[in-house]
């Protein structure tokens, strides 16, 4: 998200609509919306553009100040970067429950800040009920009586927020070069998360070891070495059968989403469980919707540690004995880890054939081991998918200029290549087919004539 646009952030206790509200500002469906109250727990960052001009909008996790639980106090961590960089605060509330003590506790909580805030009083749905939103304005801040669903009394909130920020317009931004768009796709609690902390540099996602954790698309953007990445942090796809929750089977189809706009996507593989069924229908995901992969065998400092203790319980037993010399001592120290890449690396190419072309790195993202060796087989992927698309571009013209003429010019069939927009390495296929049919109907087919 560019510097230039201010940011409008949205708080909120659990399940008042703060995601609704986001989905209706940006014009999206990026934020996952249920009646399960915790679903969102991430920053999810949109652009809203309203009479001509523009601002970022960033949804937060419900917060619940009192909870000790790890999960509610790393969103309100959460809530507090995005509340820190703010131009504007929104708080929503929800109309049908009234002035909640914690609707009160986080609004005292804003005013801390310093920094301007609004009451967006959710849930308005006639007229008849604009009433229902007089309570909230013991507040002491701007009321707005909204229908986040139906987008009702949401204009009148956004020309309060233009009023009150200095906003750009939306021509006035510089031109972005090419983003370089890289999904982590992976099972749930692989490293995904993990992951996108380590490229940025920052706690951008809330790790845990709770599966599950991540449940919308985290977008992040980044710059390195004069290239612009836009790295998108996946739910964990699990099976359809292993999905209960609506806002599971919901998360698993964002994550699809996020990997069919990418251009590289990161498969993540636990090192210490090796590549799993699971790991390869993922990977068939990918793999379909033409992206290119890359292989990421995570927690490798977990799996030589395991390996090298496996070493030793195995020269314990007997038959470890008797492969060493007499008097000789198993040494530790000795055991090979490059040997136990090259296995590793032998294994995964058996079991995922149809990747046979993708590179695999071993790191640790949580200690950051060979975390460095990921982006220039990024930038790699990234420059042979670009002249990929270029030479199909080509291909596509040439092919087009040397079609066979026939009847009126128009080829029996003539099949073209091309690049989607957006998405240079995809592919395209149309047939024009001969206005004139190949064959006479039968009503016109002459009659056979057959000797006497």
């Amino acid at each position: 998200m560019p510097d230039l646009l201010p940011s409008l952030v949205i708080v909120g206790r659990p399940n008042v609509g703060k995601s609704t509200l986001f989905n209706r500002l940006t014009g999206t469906r990026r934020a996952i919306v249920t009646n399960e109250p915790g679903i969102t727990r991430d920053r999810i960052y949109g652009r809203a553009e309203w009479r001509g001009r523009a601002l970022e909008v960033v949804d937060t996790g419900g917060i619940v100040p009192d909870d000790k639980a790890f999960i509610p106090q790393e969103i309100l961590r959460q809530a507090h970067v995005a509340i820190k960089k703010a131009a504007l605060l929104v708080l929503v509330v929800d109309s049908q429950a009234g002035l909640t003590p914690l609707d009160e506790e986080l609004a005292r909580l804003l005013r801390t800040t310093g920094k301007p805030f609004f009451i967006a009083v959710n849930k308005v749905d006639s007229v008849s009920q604009e009433s229902n939103a007089g309570v909230f304005h013991r507040i002491g801040a701007p009321v707005f009586p909204i229908a986040a669903e139906h987008g009702t009394g949401v204009d009148d909130l956004l020309d309060a927020a233009l009023a009150e920020v200095s906003v750009v317009a939306s021509g006035e931004e510089e031109k972005q070069p090419d983003v370089i768009e890289v999904a982590i796709i992976g099972r749930p609690n692989v490293g995904k998360s993990t992951l996108l902390n380590r490229m940025v540099g920052e706690e951008r996602s809330i790790v845990s070891p709770i599966p599950g954790t991540t449940m919308d698309n985290v977008d992040t953007e980044i710059a390195r070495d004069g290239r612009d990445y836009r790295f998108v942090d996946t739910a964990g796809i699990r099976r359809k059968g292993k999905t209960t929750l609506v806002a599971e089977k919901l998360s698993v189809v964002m994550a699809r989403r996020g990997l069919e706009r990418c251009d590289v996507a990161l498969l993540v593989v636990d090192g210490e469980q090796g590549v799993t069924q699971g790991d390869a229908q993922i990977a068939s995901y990918a793999e379909e919707s033409s992206r290119s992969v890359v292989i990421v065998i995570n927690k490798w400092d977990l799996a030589v540690v395991a390996a090298r203790e496996a070493a030793s319980r195995d020269a314990a037993t007997a038959k470890g004995k008797s492969r060493r010399a007499p008097g000789e001592r198993h040494k530790p120290e000795n055991f090979d880890a490059g040997r136990l890449m090259f296995d590793y690396e032998k294994m995964i190419r058996a079991k995922l054939k149809f990747l046979s072309y993708a590179p695999i790195v071993f790191l640790s993202a949580k200690t950051g081991e060979r975390a460095d060796k990921l982006f220039p087989l990024i930038n790699q992927c990234w420059d042979a998918r670009r002249r990929r698309a270029h030479l199909l571009h080509h291909a596509g013209e040439n092919r087009a200029a040397h079609v066979p003429s026939f009847h009126k010019s128009k080829s029996s069939a003539a099949l073209q290549l091309s690049a989607f927009p957006g998405k240079p390495a995809s592919r395209q296929i149309r047939f024009r087919r001969n206005a004139r049919p190949l064959y006479p109907a039968p009503s016109q087919a002459r009659p056979q004539h057959f000797g006497q």
